[in-house]
C-alpha cells in the first residue's frame, strides 16, 4: 500500500495499491484539474529524484519560514512559531526528508500542527507522526482530510487557544472553516496574524484581498469579507504573513481593514474612474 500524493495540490492520501482515480480537493472549484489529468507521486519518489529540498529560513525572532526547492504543487509556506517553549507549525508543505526533520528538531520540535485550510494539508500525517504532535482542523472542513488519523484534533467554535498568546480564529471565507493563527507575542509584542489564503497579500504589500477561488477568480460576497475585517479589528497585530512568504510589515490591521472597504466597494461598483 502507497501513500500517494497529489501534484496539483500536494495533499497526500490514504494509503492504496494504485494511484486514486481523483483528487476531491482539486476537483471542487476552489482548486483546478490540469487539462492534462490527474498525476500522483509519493515522498519516496521525491526523495529518491534529488530534486528537492527544503529551505527553512528565520523571518524574524521565534518566526521561521518552511519552504520546498524547487516549488511543489501549490508551492505554499509552512511557518514555525517558538512561542515560549511551545512551538507550532502553521500550515504544511508536501515535502519532508530527515534534513528538514533534524532542523526543526534543531529549533524546538513542535508542540502542535494547525491548518488554514484544505489546501495546504498536504502531506500533515507525515509531519504529524515525524514530529509526534497533534493536527487541529476546525471541524467545519472535516471532509476534506484525504488522509484521516488519529493525530488529527477537529475542533469547534470560532476560537482555539493552543497556548498563551497564540490563538486560532476560524473566519471562514475561502473555506468555511477557514482560519488564520494570532500571535500576540511575535514582532516584538506587536502581534502578528498569519492568514494562510484567508487574508491574503497583494502586489503592493500595504493591502490585502480576499477570495472564494484564487485560481479560477471567484471573488467572496461582500457581506463575507466585512465579517473578516470585522473579526480581525479587535485582534492586536501589526504585522501580517500569508502562505506564499508575502509580508505586511506594519499597520497590518488597519491594512485588512482599508482593503475590506476598497473590496466592497468594487463589488458595489463604485469604481474610482
Amino acid at each position: 500500500m502507497t501513500y500517494f500524493i497529489c501534484t496539483t495540490c500536494g495533499t497526500q492520501h490514504s494509503p492504496s495499491v494504485e494511484p486514486p482515480a481523483r483528487c476531491a480537493i482539486c476537483e471542487d472549484e476552489r482548486q483546478y484539474v490540469p487539462l492534462t489529468g490527474q498525476a500522483w507521486t509519493t515522498l519516496e519518489l521525491m526523495r529518491e529524484s534529488g530534486r528537492y529540498s527544503n529551505v527553512i529560513s528565520q523571518d524574524e525572532t521565534h518566526l521561521y519560514s518552511l519552504r520546498t526547492n524547487p516549488g511543489f504543487a501549490i508551492g505554499q509556506t509552512a511557518y514555525l512559531v517558538q512561542n515560549d517553549g511551545f512551538n507550532v507549525l502553521w500550515d504544511c508543505i508536501s515535502y519532508l526528508d530527515a534534513e528538514t526533520l533534524a532542523q526543526v528538531q534543531a529549533l524546538g520540535g513542535v508542540q502542535a500542527i494547525a491548518l488554514s485550510h484544505p489546501h495546504f494539508y498536504s502531506s500533515q500525517i507525515e509531519w504529524a507522526n515525524a514530529l509526534d504532535a497533534p493536527v487541529y482542523i476546525h471541524e467545519a472542513d472535516k471532509e476534506w482530510v484525504m488522509r484521516p488519523s488519529e493525530r488529527v484534533v477537529f475542533w469547534t467554535g470560532d476560537t482555539l487557544e493552543l497556548a498563551d498568546g497564540l490563538t486560532l480564529h476560524r473566519l471562514g471565507g475561502h473555506f468555511q472553516g477557514g482560519s488564520v493563527l494570532h500571535w500576540e507575542k511575535g514582532n516584538e509584542s506587536k502581534g502578528v496574524l498569519l492568514t494562510g489564503d484567508t487574508i491574503q497579500v497583494v502586489a503592493d504589500p500595504r493591502w490585502v484581498s480576499f477570495m472564494y477561488s484564487y485560481p479560477n477568480l471567484i471573488p467572496l460576497p461582500a457581506a463575507k469579507v466585512e465579517e473578516i475585517a470585522s473579526n480581525v479589528k479587535r485582534l492586536p497585530f501589526d504585522r501580517l504573513y500569508n502562505a506564499f512568504h508575502k509580508i505586511v510589515l506594519e499597520d497590518a490591521n488597519e491594512a485588512v481593514q482599508r482593503s475590506a472597504k476598497r473590496y466592497v466597494e468594487a463589488l458595489k461598483g463604485n469604481w474610482s474612474t
